[in-house]
């Protein structure tokens, strides 16, 4: 999904009314209903979305010209809040537009998709090519008159005049033509990758007798039944190319070869040759993103994406990575060496591959720990850890939900929820919650906001998508989740409550539209509480007895909490690394596969590991490039929430009320509209320990060394 773009995907109004309104189409209408209008998800299809954006965009032009024409001298009001509130009517197409991208991903849809990605990045490079506009924005950045404005106010104007500058408003007419060509064809390449993914993600795996689903819990057969029936084959199962089924099978099935076959399936998505293969769009995408650092300044593309962040230089974020990667490899060692004893008595003489990984870090987990996941997925009921969610958010702030009433919703699995404040009753938002994979659906977790909270043209409150990528279960039967799937819940929701418990008064700088390496801090905060006595003694109830879980199983879990993270901290930096590398290349490679690989063998990774993501299907950095040369930002993230649930963890209640009122006030409240290091800062009363973080998963804190070799 394009990153935020300026203020034209800013917030939109119930009251924002498009000059030239056509009634026929839902997408040009004011949002109506209730809780200040909702999106008419009931009402749209596909082919409305061109003739949309059309009109939206020519209003946003009309709009845009009248203040770069403006015979006033620039100020803050003529300028800066009147580009904020420029665009509201396309900001409403768009936002509809992108949940469809990320939701409802049909081939109607991809046929609009593919016309439209260049032609919107044409349209976002409008407003920093007007030369008017930048000159007057520059004006307001320098004003005398900064004195006298709210320290909100100052940002916002830094704000505008950064983005104009990191899009290239200070380049020669040549250099913003070129820029402006680049941008339209890496936004088509953006699609076309994504949608290549996607097509791969269609094909399953179809399991055809019940010897193939030796070792699943019944939970998964009935759910691997469902997808086949869904998919039109009665008597047999399918296991879904999507993270969460995928996983489950790796754990639990004994068919060694079946395993393999499914890993196969999921690790080669983009990466098949034929028409759906990525990697040659991907070294295009190289070549032009590295034309685009050096038109800008910029030694290479990793550069100019952390020049915005908190850590700055690419320099620094390698050196995050690369702290972590000895003690992780030195963890993997320790547990493939495990693993590959148990293997042998179990009379698997082969060594441990990347599809024996799950399966055997299981058995593992039980001779070492008397603990295994099928002893405590009965107890993680999406429904009741969604409740679970709820009261947690809650007591941390004072929140209630309630399911909302007169809402459309886009696809039936799809539920909403209205956020209101207990104490008051005020109204705080909207919560959409989409649990379940489907085809035409992104495969992971992701959180999108419909509307943005502002105080800036009166009051908008904050309507929120919490999508997820979890297996349905079979009908009348309810989801089970496996522990990362537990995370990956509590994580999404923690990005909810940032756009839910947002408070500032321009939408620009609101909620999650914080600096890129900041957003994920709120959602790797909040999965740590997952395992919190507090959730798990209210919430894990078994699914058929509904008896809450042991206190010896608990015990368990706590004392197996570092147990296999070897495994996930190097799945994650290998991904981390190579497309770090990939970006910091002097001369972008022609073949991403083969650097791939050698970047895998130069840092002697694990090869019992495999990557979370192959290049040929990161969408995080290749489906577009909001997460390019940055997916570093979920180890930052982790840094920061290690250090900051500490603040929770173990906590008296008075203690945790204070520290939750902090976290509000100074982080997720204020947008960007402080510094981030400051925020925190004023949240912790000082910087993040780093250590934290390497205490958390029982890695020693020591100077990062060579790799070693693989185990």
């Amino acid at each position: 999904m394009p990153g935020y773009r300026i203020a034209l995907l800013g917030v939109l109004t119930a009251g924002a009314v498009l000059a030239a309104p056509a009634p026929s189409n839902p997408l040009l209408a004011p949002w109506k209903g209730p809780y200040g209008g909702v999106p008419p998800f009931d009402r749209v299809k596909a082919e409305q979305f061109r003739p949309a954006f059309d009109a939206a965009m020519d209003a946003s032009r009309r709009e845009v010209a009248a203040i770069a024409s403006a015979r006033e001298p620039p100020t803050f009001e003529n300028t800066i809040a009147a580009l904020e509130d420029a665009g509201r009517d396309f900001t409403r197409v768009y936002e509809v537009y992108n949940a469809w991208s990320n939701v409802m991903n049909t081939p109607e849809f991809q046929e609009v998709e593919r016309e439209m990605s260049p032609r919107l990045a044409a349209f976002w490079d409008e407003m920093p090519q007007d030369e008017r506009l930048f000159q007057r924005v520059q004006a307001v950045h320098a004003s005398p008159e900064r004195a006298k404005w709210t320290p909100e106010q100052r940002r916002l104007v830094d704000h505008y005049h950064q983005t104009f500058v990191n899009e290239g408003a200070w380049l020669d007419t040549r250099g913003r033509k070129r820029m402006a060509e680049l941008n339209q064809r890496l936004a088509a390449l953006y699609t076309t990758f994504s949608q290549n993914v996607r097509g791969d993600e269609a094909e399953g795996i179809v399991l055809e007798s019940e010897q193939d689903l030796a070792g699943l819990p019944e939970p998964l057969r009935r759910a691997a039944a469902s997808e086949a029936e869904a998919r039109g084959m009665k008597d047999r199962w399918v296991v879904a190319n999507t993270r969460s089924a995928v996983a489950d099978f790796l754990t639990f099935s004994d068919r060694r070869a079946l395993r393999e076959k499914v890993w196969r399936n999921y690790d080669g998505r983009g990466n098949r040759g034929g028409a759906r293969d990525n990697h040659a769009i991907i070294s295009e995408m190289l070549a032009l993103r590295a034309e685009q650092a050096r038109l800008l300044g910029y030694p290479t593309y990793a550069h100019r994406q952390l020049a915005p962040t908190m850590l700055k230089t690419p320099e620094r974020a390698m050196a995050l990575l690369e702290e972590m990667w000895t003690p992780a490899v030195a963890r993997v060692r320790e547990e493939v060496a495990d693993m590959q004893a148990l293997a042998l008595r179990s009379g698997q003489r082969e060594k441990i591959e990347p599809w024996d990984y799950r399966y055997y870090a299981e058995k593992v987990r039980k001779a070492k720990y008397d603990f295994d996941e099928s002893e405590v997925k009965p107890y993680l009921q999406l429904d009741a850890l969604r409740e679970g969610m709820f009261w947690l958010a809650g007591e941390l702030f004072g929140f209630s939900f309630a399911s909302a009433r007169g809402v459309p919703v886009y696809h039936p699995d799809v539920s909403v929820f209205e956020v209101k404040d207990r104490a008051s009753g005020r109204h705080v938002g909207l919560l959409f919650f989409d649990p379940y994979a489907r085809q035409g659906k992104y495969n992971g977790g992701q959180t999108d906001p419909f509307r943005i909270q502002e105080r800036f043209r009166g009051t908008a409150t904050p309507i929120v998508s919490n999508a997820l990528p979890f297996v349905k279960p079979a009908p009348g039967t309810p989801a089970l989740l496996g522990w990362r799937d537990a995370q990956t819940l509590f994580h999404e929701f923690g990005h909810a409550l940032h756009e839910l418990n947002s408070n500032v008064a321009y939408p620009s700088l609101a909620g999650g539209r914080v600096v890129p390496d900041y957003a994920e801090f709120p959602g790797k905060l909040f999965e740590r509480w997952v395992s919190s006595p507090e959730v798990l003694a209210r919430f894990a109830r078994h699914h058929v007895t509904g008896k809450p879980m042991p206190a010896a199983l608990l015990a368990k879990i706590e004392k197996a909490a570092a147990f296999n993270q070897g495994f996930y901290t190097v799945d994650f930096l290998t991904s981390a690394l190579v497309e770090m590398k990939l970006h910091l290349a002097a001369a972008p490679p022609k073949d991403p596969g083969a650097f791939e690989q050698a970047t895998l063998k130069q840092l002697g990774a694990p090869e019992a590991v495999g990557m979370r993501f192959r290049m040929s299907h990161f969408g995080h950095v290749f489906a577009s490039n909001a997460y390019a040369a940055g997916y570093y930002r979920y180890l930052w993230a982790d840094v920061l929430a290690a250090d900051a649930y500490d603040a929770f963890s173990g906590k008296a209640r008075a203690q945790v009320l204070q520290a939750a009122n902090r976290l509000r006030r100074h982080v997720l409240s204020v947008g960007n509209t402080v510094d981030p290091f400051e925020g925190y800062r004023a949240f912790r009363g000082r910087d993040a320990d780093a250590g934290a973080l390497l205490r958390e998963r029982s890695f020693p804190a020591a100077p990062a060394t060579p790799a070693p070799a693989n185990p």
